[in-house]
């Protein structure tokens, strides 16, 4: 079995930016990429997808962007910049799914890790930075189960062109759920159908995008992540185009359908009409399965964590998770700032159970 210093699960903005700041402190990292490059989920986003904060806020530690810094990125560029991170990055990177993580169990200098092709290996610590999108979130909607039509999530939604000529019916109130029902607007005849009314919030304010503003007020590193029971509503962000798309009902919008009888939905006024597609655009939920083995999650799979560091286990820690510190935890501008946090946890943890001997770390206790 091969012995490490700390394995990262994950090696997207999360894992990378972990792996960063762990070589800053003079450990060894090993980054397990459980697909065929280091670039997370970036690759498999819709094909129009585009940031919403510019080039000069959307940068990992150590290297800019590039490019005008006030422009704002395509999917497409993030995926290169993260492949040059990466390749600038040095760290032991594995990817391909033969390196995905299966499990994670306690031992007794750490961790015990099973691999998909079967090999285990030994971590004196984890960073779990597998973030969010690997789980799509399709929430249980009234009669949903029973619908005659299809039936997708925004992760596997990649261009309008299929949806020509149909009726489509988008759920959701967020960035992705009304950037996507505006483009497949101009394909087919779509509603954006939600629990709540859709909050905007304008891109840019006296001639300055919103993350300035968030950073010049301290509002995007305040540390009030763990004070939430659960991830705040977010605004979409918008330079005026979505609101006017709405405005002009491409899409309309409408409370969520109360009902489904085959393919027809029924809405909140009693109406009914035959749909040919709804996607969800509902959002993401922690990618942990593989740590249910340590009981290091809770009931609904998301993991008990105090900032990032595991309330069960010495030694387990986390990198990229929603609000896990602040409202840009999980962004490629603020997970820098939480990784090095963690990094430094983990590297003073691997100091102390180096002068106690084996056997130091493990589950907590009382």
């Amino acid at each position: 079995m091969e012995h490490i210093d700390v394995a990262v699960i994950g090696g997207g903005q999360s894992g990378l930016a972990a792996a960063h700041s762990l070589r800053a402190l003079g450990l060894t990292p090993v980054v397990l990429e459980a697909s065929e490059q280091a670039a997370g989920s970036w690759p498999g986003y819709y094909d129009s997808l585009t940031l919403f904060s510019p080039a000069a806020h959307s940068s990992l530690p150590g290297m800019p962007f590039g490019g005008d810094p006030a422009r704002y990125p395509h999917r497409d560029e993030v995926v290169a910049y993260l492949l040059r991170y990466a390749d600038r990055l040095d760290a032991d990177i594995r990817t391909r799914t033969r390196t995905r993580v299966r499990e994670v169990r306690a031992a007794d200098e750490g961790f015990t890790l099973s691999l998909a092709d079967g090999e285990r290996v030994s971590a004196r610590a984890v960073v779990a930075a597998s973030g969010t999108f690997g789980r799509p979130h399709r929430p249980g909607l009234p009669g949903l189960d029973s619908f005659a039509g299809k039936v997708l999530h925004a992760a596997d939604h990649r261009s309008p062109e299929p949806y020509a000529g149909q009726r489509v019916v988008v759920v959701g109130a967020g960035n992705s759920a009304v950037q996507i029902a505006a483009e497949l607007a101009e394909k087919a005849r779509v509603t954006l159908a939600s629990r709540h009314p859709v909050r905007f919030a304008r891109q840019c304010t006296f001639g300055r995008d919103l993350h300035w503003w968030l950073t010049r007020t301290g509002l995007d590193v305040l540390p009030v992540g763990h004070f939430l029971n659960a991830p705040p509503r977010q605004p979409v962000i918008d330079d005026g185009r979505y609101r006017a798309s709405i405005a002009a009902n491409a899409p309309d919008q409408r409370p969520l359908f109360t009902g489904v009888d085959g393919a027809k939905v029924t809405w909140a006024d009693g109406s009914t009409e035959e749909v040919d597609t709804v996607l969800l655009a509902t959002g993401y939920r922690p990618d942990l399965s593989y740590l249910a083995p340590l009981g290091a999650l809770d009931a609904h799979g998301h993991p008990r964590h105090h900032e990032g560091m595991s309330l069960t286990h010495r030694g387990l820690a986390y990198v990229g998770l929603e609000w896990q510190r602040s409202l840009s935890s999980n962004s490629l501008r603020g997970v820098g700032r939480d990784a090095a946090r963690t990094a430094r946890r983990i590297a003073a943890h691997l100091a102390r159970e180096h002068e106690a001997g084996p056997g130091a770390g493990g589950p907590l206790r009382g």
